[in-house]
């Protein structure tokens, strides 16, 4: 599953091409973004470049704090001599992947992911929408739409994805926004309306504001 791209298409990945556009756009007409866009003027979204790691990386993720989350793939990435792939996550003893900081749950959505990323055929997703790349990751164990977002967000650099169900993202309409607590989902949803078509952008500030390192998968 691992891709190899030019340097010319890893630097695409690295760098979202619509970027400056849609930060003036959002500041323009919403100034909690705007002052955001301000305070973390020079940081943006980027991508690994592997859609393997990416989604390794969101499995991780799940449910544990970002600091955290980065102290469990540091851990691992020792663990499996300085690289997460499928080969090395499937022959690796399961004891071992614990002492990463793993649960035995993670252990086996991770391997899922391995047995599946040996059959995927990688070159047509960015071709893909976004809910046909959704429905095609969760078929995996262990990614729901929340992970199959974080892949169309930090992998494909979609411009407009709002992952709705991150907690992250609803303490941050919570305290910018003035929204409550509890909410159903379809607020949580529409409360992206207003930041379309960027909504990944938005996103990504919002984030920002929350945590001492931007968020990568």
């Amino acid at each position: 599953m691992k891709v190899q791209p030019t340097p010319q298409v890893e630097a695409a990945q690295r760098q979202p091409p619509y970027w400056q556009e849609a930060c003036a756009e959002l500041a323009a007409r919403d100034p909690v973004l705007a002052r955001l866009i301000a305070d973390y003027h020079g940081e943006r979204l980027s991508s690994h470049g592997d859609p393997f790691v990416t989604l390794a990386r969101a499995i991780v993720g799940q449910q544990v704090s970002v600091v955290a989350a980065d102290q469990i793939w540091a851990r691992l990435v020792a663990v499996l001599d300085g690289a997460v792939d499928p080969h090395r996550l499937l022959d690796a003893d399961e004891a071992l992947l614990r002492r990463a900081g793993l649960s035995g749950r993670k252990v086996t959505y991770l391997r899922d992911l391995a047995h599946h990323a040996q059959r995927w055929q990688v070159s047509h997703w960015p071709h893909c929408s976004d809910e046909e790349l959704i429905e095609l990751l969760t078929a995996v164990r262990g990614i729901g739409r929340w992970t199959a977002e974080m892949f169309l967000i930090f992998h494909l650099l979609r411009p407009d994805v709002w992952p709705a169900d991150d907690l992250g993202l609803r303490r941050a309409l919570v305290r910018f926004y003035g929204l409550t607590d509890k909410q159903p989902l379809a607020a949580w949803r529409a409360a992206g309306e207003r930041f379309r078509p960027w909504r990944t952008v938005a996103t990504w500030y919002l984030w920002r504001a929350l945590d001492p390192v931007p968020v990568a998968y």
